[in-house]
């Protein structure tokens, strides 16, 4: 309960009414990814997103999809004609020029998706060096880099990949410098991942020798089941420390943020979902700060 009071204060009041964590030497840019659908991908990076910022982070989301699911739930215009990620990716317009600060919360920017960037990859096909755009996009951010990109710096970029493994999620692996990968605790969650790591691992050895699955986070999580259990175990046996302690559970107010162009960061701080999202941006954090 005093969790719950004290993260609602804080979602509505602002960082200034807690201490915030301690900033990265260097932006940290996350690639967000699972080709397998519903497990809980755009969810988990807006909420993290959002979550980071509360505690006191400058974060910057960059929506890869073409649904545009995240654009919306950080309540950004998203429409057909608005500057967006496909400009950046098929144009080259830098990136401060199509992002926008998110209406809900402090600190955070959004790179929105239109339905453009669904012909992206076929306009992308004859372009050389295609699968370095998003890179030279993201690094070409004044505010992204170490202490040289000032005090207004981000500290985290969020980049939220398609459900595929096309030439955007391509793009996404070989901007990023750690990836996070969501799975959900049921009985085929570890299903398709090889294909996943298999395509990390041919990143790595070609196109981005700095790429680093940091990151696991077990969504859908329902304590009162024991598949739940014993999925997020097999998780941790094959993932071992990279797995969050915190797990992300069940919960329909997670699920109804997005209808009203929130996070449940700031639609409803106190539930289970909110306080869960808020802790693994924590672990997040403090890891990155560890390491």
């Amino acid at each position: 309960m005093a969790r719950a009071a004290e993260h609602s204060v804080l979602a509505r009041q602002g960082t200034r009414f807690r201490p915030a964590l301690s900033r990265p030497e260097r932006t940290r840019v996350f690639v967000v990814a699972n080709q397998k659908g519903g497990v809980g991908k755009t969810t988990s990076t807006v909420n993290i997103a959002a979550a980071l910022a509360q505690l006191g982070q400058r974060v910057l989301v960059v929506d890869l999809d073409p649904q545009g699911n995240a654009s919306t739930a950080l309540g950004v215009e998203h429409r057909r004609g608005v500057p967006s990620t496909y400009d950046a990716l098929v144009d080259g317009v830098p990136l401060e020029e199509v992002a926008s600060p998110s209406p809900e919360v402090d600190g955070l920017w959004v790179v929105p998706a239109t339905i453009d960037l669904a012909g992206a990859e076929i306009e992308l096909v004859s372009v050389v060096a295609r699968e370095s755009r998003l890179r030279k996009a993201v690094h070409g951010h004044p505010l992204v880099g170490g202490t040289d990109a000032g005090e207004e710096r981000f500290d985290y970029v969020l980049i939220d990949c398609p459900p595929s493994l096309g030439l955007l999620t391509l793009n996404a692996l070989v901007a990023g410098d750690e990836m996070l990968i969501p799975i959900q605790a049921e009985y085929y969650a570890l299903e398709g991942l090889g294909q996943l790591l298999e395509t990390v691992e041919m990143v790595k050895a070609h196109l981005n020798q700095q790429l680093d699955v940091s990151t696991i986070l077990v969504t859908m999580y329902d304590a009162r089941t024991r598949l739940a259990a014993g999925v997020a175990e097999e998780v941790r046996e094959h993932f071992g420390e990279r797995v969050l302690k915190t797990s992300i559970p069940r919960s329909v107010r997670v699920s109804e943020a997005p209808s009203y162009g929130q996070t449940v960061m700031t639609y409803d701080p106190g539930s289970p979902g909110a306080l869960s999202y808020l802790e693994a941006a924590r672990e997040i954090a403090i890891q990155g700060a560890a390491s």
